[in-house]
């Protein structure tokens, strides 16, 4: 039986990824590196300071990721603030209010920073149906190593197969089917050169997983 969904953040509630596309080329720009867009797609679903240390190993930088790290927040906390057209994705409020007002447990888990989690979050009034949120800025694995989904799934107080995951990533994916959770691929516009062939079922649409829906998932 469904008890709980663990929702991504990134290109599931809200599209912060074109911010965080242009945060990043900003940065790659300020430390004179070449990223292709090929690369950059392949590090969807990871944390910020996971791709830094990767970043710095294959170009031998100097700087240290952290600073990598630093620069690119700069850059999306001021895109955050200035880009007015930023809002939640067609029909995910109705979604998690659905959800919620038939008694699921709902908890975020995202590769997001907890900052730019909550700046999401107080902007557009979410606390009030979450339970728990996890960054996987602040774990030691990042996406595709299951931790935030374990964690995540531990903190709904339900078991693995009592939850569902909502991802749009090759590496969120990958991380739900190996923490044994039936997943989700939410393919949407925005979700570019990401391979759904792991998840349960895919959907374009989030009519197509209401509450009634989804339940029957677990039947």
């Amino acid at each position: 039986m469904l008890q709980a969904v663990l929702f991504d953040m990134d290109g599931v509630i809200i599209d912060t990824e074109p911010l965080h596309k242009k945060a990043y080329f900003s940065m790659f720009n300020d430390v004179n590196i070449d990223v292709s867009e090929e690369m950059y797609n392949s590090y969807t679903g990871q944390s910020t300071i996971n791709i830094c240390k990767q970043l710095c190993d294959h170009f031998s930088l100097s700087e240290a990721p952290e600073t990598l790290m630093a620069i690119k927040r700069k850059h999306f906390k001021h895109l955050f603030a200035t880009d007015s057209d930023l809002d939640l994705l067609d029909g995910v409020l109705d979604l998690i209010k659905d959800y919620y007002n038939n008694g699921l447990t709902l908890i975020l888990a995202s590769s997001a920073s907890m900052p730019n989690i909550n700046r999401i979050f107080e902007r557009f009034n979410l606390n009030q149906y979450f339970k728990a949120k996890f960054s996987g800025a602040d774990l030691k694995e990042s996406k595709p190593h299951p931790e935030i989904f374990i964690k995540a799934a531990e903190a709904s107080g339900y078991s693995n197969e009592e939850c569902m995951v909502i991802e749009d990533s090759t590496n969120g994916i990958a991380a739900a089917k190996a923490a044994g959770i039936f997943c989700v691929g939410y393919n949407s516009l925005h979700s570019k050169d990401q391979d759904y062939s792991k998840a349960d079922i895919v959907v374009s649409n989030f009519n197509a997983i209401s509450y009634k829906k989804a339940s029957s998932f677990f039947m």
